[in-house]
C-alpha cells in the first residue's frame, strides 16, 4: 500500500506538457496564437524542465536590453486583432491646433482616385518639418473629387478644395489659374508638389514659369536652408539653396502618425476662368493585359482555387483589370510566366490587388507588399492571404466572379445610357 502511494505522489510531481498548446504558441499565423499567449498556454519547457523564452512576444526584452514592440499590428490575428483595433479606436491622438498662422506651406497633392497616396503623405510630413515649431499651417490643395476621410491623421491643418467641371480630368490651365490666385491671396512660404507622372511635376513646372521662379526637381532631403536633389539619372546628388517651389520624391519625409490636425477649410476669392486651349476627351480604352504587371493599378490574380479559367478571363475583361497569377497557376500551365506575381516573379504596386483562390505563400506576399488595397476571395478563412487582405470574401470564387461580371456589365450599360442622354 505504501509503495502505491509513493508512486502516485511521484506521478503527481511529473511535469505534463501540452504539445498542441506549444505548437500554437510557436505558430504566429494560427488563429488562436494570441489567445494562447494571453492565457499563459504558450510556455514551452525543454527536456530539462527549464522554461524557454519566446522572443516573438510583444514586450519581450532581449539580451541587448531592447524591448520588442509591434508598430504594424501584424502579430494580432483573429480575435486578438479585433481587440487591438477596438482599443486603437478608443485612443484619441492629441489635436494639433494652429491659430492665426503667420505663414502657409501649400502641398498640392496628386490625390489619385480622390485619396491621398503614400507619396502625398510623405510630402505632408516634410511640410511639418519645414514648419519647425513656428506658427505655420500646412495646407492641402486638391482638385476635383475628394474621397479622403483621414486628412486629420495625415497632417492637414488647412484645406483648399477646388471642385467643378473646370478641374476634372486633365485641366492644367484651370488649375494653374487657381494656384496663381492662391499665391496672390496667401503668399505661401513654400509650394510642394509630388515628383510624379500623375500631374504634380507638370503643374509645378507651369507654376514656376508663371511666377518666374526656379524650382528644385527630384528633391529628397530638404530643410529651410539647403536641398539635396537627385541628378544624372539618380547617380549624383545636387546641393542647392532651398527655393520656394519644389517637386519631391517618395520617402522625402516621415508621414504624420502621432497627432491629429484641424483640417479647417480655406476660402479663395473669385478665380478667373478662361476658355481652355486643351479639352480633355477622357481616357482612351486600352487592353488591360497590355499593361505590364509592374505598372498596373488594378490586378485580378488567380491561384490554385480557380477551376473555371474562362470565367476568370471574362471577369478580368469586364472589370478592366490586368491579369496576374500565383506560382502554382503558372507552373500548372494555366497562365504564362510573365503573369507570375511574387518575389520569384514580378513585384507589383497596384492600387487594388484582387486575389482569387490564392492561399498566400511567403514569396507571393512579398511581391504584393507595396499594394495599396488587397481584396481576397477564398474559402479558407485561416489562409495568409485572408489575414493580409483589407477586405476578405469567404465564398466560392465562381459565385463571386459571376456576380462581379453581372455588376460590371450593369454599370457599363447604365453609364452608356447616361452618356447618350447627356449628348442628347
Amino acid at each position: 500500500m505504501s509503495d502505491l502511494s509513493s508512486k502516485d505522489s511521484s506521478l503527481d510531481n511529473l511535469l505534463r506538457r501540452d504539445p498542441r498548446a506549444e505548437w500554437i504558441a510557436r505558430n504566429r499565423l494560427h488563429p488562436l496564437h494570441n489567445e494562447m499567449l494571453q492565457a499563459g498556454g504558450g510556455e514551452v519547457r525543454g527536456p530539462s524542465g527549464l522554461l524557454r523564452k519566446n522572443p516573438h512576444v510583444i514586450g519581450f526584452i532581449g539580451p541587448n536590453g531592447i524591448k520588442r514592440i509591434d508598430r504594424t499590428n501584424t502579430s494580432s490575428a483573429s480575435l486578438g486583432g479585433k481587440k487591438r483595433s477596438s482599443a486603437a479606436k478608443e485612443t484619441q491622438l492629441p489635436l494639433h491646433i494652429v491659430e492665426n498662422p503667420d505663414f502657409y506651406i501649400m502641398v498640392v497633392a496628386d490625390m489619385v482616385g480622390g485619396r491621398l497616396t503614400g507619396h502625398d503623405k510623405d510630402i505632408l510630413g516634410l511640410a511639418h518639418q519645414l514648419v519647425a515649431k513656428r506658427n505655420g499651417a500646412v495646407t492641402l490643395v486638391c482638385f476635383g473629387e475628394n474621397k479622403e476621410t483621414q486628412c486629420d491623421l495625415a497632417g492637414v491643418d488647412r484645406l483648399i478644395h477646388l471642385q467643378g467641371e473646370a478641374y476634372e480630368g486633365f485641366a492644367p490651365e484651370a488649375r494653374l489659374n487657381a494656384l496663381q490666385q492662391i499665391e496672390a491671396q496667401y503668399k505661401p512660404d513654400y509650394w510642394l508638389f509630388p515628383d510624379s507622372v500623375h500631374g504634380g511635376m507638370d503643374l509645378a513646372c507651369r507654376l514656376s514659369a508663371r511666377l518666374g521662379e526656379r524650382l528644385a526637381a527630384q528633391a529628397w532631403q530638404v530643410n529651410a536652408e539647403q536641398t539635396i536633389c537627385r541628378g544624372a539619372s539618380a547617380s549624383q546628388d545636387i546641393l542647392r539653396d532651398t527655393p520656394r517651389i519644389l517637386t519631391l520624391l517618395e520617402e522625402c519625409g516621415d508621414a504624420i502618425d502621432e497627432t491629429r490636425h484641424q483640417v479647417l477649410p480655406m476660402a479663395i476669392d473669385g478665380i478667373e476662368q478662361t476658355t481652355p486651349a486643351m479639352v480633355d476627351k477622357g481616357l482612351i480604352a486600352v487592353d488591360s493585359n497590355a499593361v505590364p504587371l509592374a505598372e498596373a493599378e488594378f490586378i485580378l490574380s488567380a491561384g490554385n482555387g480557380i477551376h473555371n479559367w474562362d470565367q476568370f478571363h471574362a471577369a478580368a475583361a469586364a472589370l478592366g483589370a490586368t491579369e496576374g497569377a500565383s506560382r502554382v497557376a503558372v507552373d500548372d500551365g494555366f497562365m504564362p510566366r510573365t503573369r507570375q506575381v511574387g518575389a520569384s516573379g514580378t513585384w507589383v504596386t497596384a492600387r487594388v490587388y484582387l486575389a482569387v483562390g490564392i492561399s498566400g505563400a511567403i514569396q507571393h506576399m512579398q511581391g504584393i507588399g507595396q499594394c495599396d488595397k488587397v481584396v481576397a476571395i477564398n474559402t479558407d478563412v485561416g489562409c495568409d492571404m485572408v489575414k493580409r487582405a483589407d477586405l476578405a470574401v469567404i465564398a466560392d470564387s465562381e459565385d463571386v466572379l459571376a456576380e462581379l461580371i453581372q455588376l460590371a456589365q450593369h454599370y457599363s450599360l447604365s453609364k452608356g445610357q447616361e452618356e447618350k442622354s447627356d449628348a442628347a
